[in-house]
């Protein structure tokens, strides 16, 4: 059975750091690639970061990009999302996903095979 397990959300103030880790269970690192996705309200989930085997760890958007690290610990069969110099618009439940294969050009929700459940993070100005 797949589970991924997302926590480490919290509130923090304009310009602090969080990192959220995803416990995979399942699955290879080997063959899946692991994702965040964020999402504030209504149906669509942002693709945020992305990491397989192969590419290493992968940002999505500009807004991210020099402040948001992705990285994996195979031997706790954990990705982290390190989130340095947040800002009020990263407020957002955060979800992490399992995709069958590397990370693609674009990060789209539908392309993914299982989720984690979200984890919130809040971030004051």
């Amino acid at each position: 059975e797949v589970q991924l397990q997302a926590s480490g959300g919290g509130s923090v103030p304009t310009g602090g750091s969080l990192t959220l880790s995803c416990i995979v269970s399942g699955l290879s690192f080997d063959d899946w690639s692991i994702s965040w996705f964020r999402q504030e309200s209504g149906p669509f989930r942002e693709g945020i970061s992305c990491i397989d085997q192969e590419q290493g760890g992968i940002n999505y958007p500009e807004s991210v990009k020099g402040r948001f690290t992705i990285s994996t610990d195979t031997a706790k069969n954990t990705v982290y999302l390190q989130m340095n110099n947040l800002k009020p618009e990263d407020s957002s439940t955060y979800y992490c996903a399992a995709d069958l294969g590397p990370c693609t050009t674009t990060l789209f929700q539908y392309g993914m095979n299982y989720w984690g459940e979200g984890t919130l993070v809040t971030v004051s100005s």
